[in-house]
């Protein structure tokens, strides 16, 4: 559930700070499908799991680590996709101050993740 939380504020602040529209302009280097994807996927993985837990099914169980499967490929496309962006964080900031590059705001969305809820989400989920 805290993996859950983690990824609920993610996906919140992606679509907050504009990354769906971002995907038209390529600011943004998290597909939208990516990203829905992954969410549907787990959302639906969690409540198969609760399912398991609740009826003690083995084949539900299966069912829940199948989904599991994917929803990590995509967590883990999303995190390769992320790291150049966090790691571009700092040059950004004294460009936009010097007023190069990124000082239109022209700032990916994933950019404002912050460290310990993506690393929480991702070792929690693991």
């Amino acid at each position: 559930m805290i993996t859950a939380l983690g990824g609920f504020y993610m996906l919140g602040t992606w679509i907050r700070r504009g990354g769906i529209r971002q995907q038209q302009t390529g600011t943004s280097r998290l597909p939208a499908p990516v990203v829905f994807g992954h969410f549907v996927l787990a959302a639906i993985g969690l409540v198969v799991w609760i399912v398991y837990v609740v009826a003690d099914n083995s084949a539900v169980a299966w069912s829940a680590f199948g989904l599991l499967l994917p929803v990590a490929l995509l967590g883990f496309v999303m995190l390769a996709r992320w790291i150049p962006v966090h790691r571009e964080r700092a040059t950004a900031g004294a460009a936009a101050a010097a007023g190069g590059p990124g000082a239109d705001g022209s700032v990916p969305a994933e950019r404002r993740f912050p460290v310990p809820v993506v690393v929480a989400h991702g070792l929690l989920a693991a």
